[in-house]
C-alpha cells in the first residue's frame, strides 16, 4: 500500500487551487471541467481539493466543513522549505493567515503555522536535521 492523496473539501476548488499556486508555489495538475475536483503538483503524494457538493455526494452521513472563524481541525499539511522566512511571508502576502509565528524548536527545526483561504492548517518548516 502507498499513500496517494490528501483530499480537502472546500467551497471553491478553482479559487483554492489558485491560492495554493500563489501562496506556496505549487502548480495546477488537473481540474475537472465542472470545477468540483482539482489536484496540485506537490511531489510524490498528491494534494487534491474537492467541492463541498462532491463531498456531500460521497459521504451520506455528512461531514464537518471548516471555516476561518472557528478553531481549525487538528490536522495540518506541512510544507518543507530551506527559505522559511521568505516563504512564510509570501504566503501571508498572498492571503494566508498567520496562526502561530515562526519559532525554533529545541531540535533545531524552524516552524510556523498558517491557515489557508479555507481555514485549514498549514505548517511551514525547515527540514529536520538528523545526524
Amino acid at each position: 500500500m502507498k499513500y496517494g492523496y490528501t483530499i480537502i473539501y472546500v467551497e471553491n476548488v478553482k479559487e483554492t487551487i489558485e491560492f495554493y499556486e500563489k501562496a506556496f508555489g505549487f502548480q495546477q495538475k488537473f481540474v475537472t471541467p465542472e470545477n468540483d475536483y482539482g489536484e496540485l503538483v506537490s511531489g510524490e503524494t498528491t494534494i487534491a481539493f474537492a467541492s463541498i457538493e462532491l463531498g456531500n455526494s460521497n459521504f451520506k452521513k455528512g461531514f464537518t466543513k471548516t471555516n476561518n472563524t472557528e478553531k481549525p481541525f487538528g490536522v495540518e499539511m506541512a510544507f518543507v522549505t530551506e527559505n522559511i522566512e521568505a516563504d512564510f511571508k509570501k504566503a501571508i502576502e498572498m492571503g494566508a493567515t498567520e496562526f502561530e509565528p515562526l519559532t525554533k524548536k529545541p531540535w533545531g527545526q524552524k516552524v510556523g503555522y498558517l491557515r489557508d483561504n479555507n481555514g485549514f492548517l498549514i505548517e511551514i518548516c525547515t527540514p529536520v536535521k538528523t545526524e
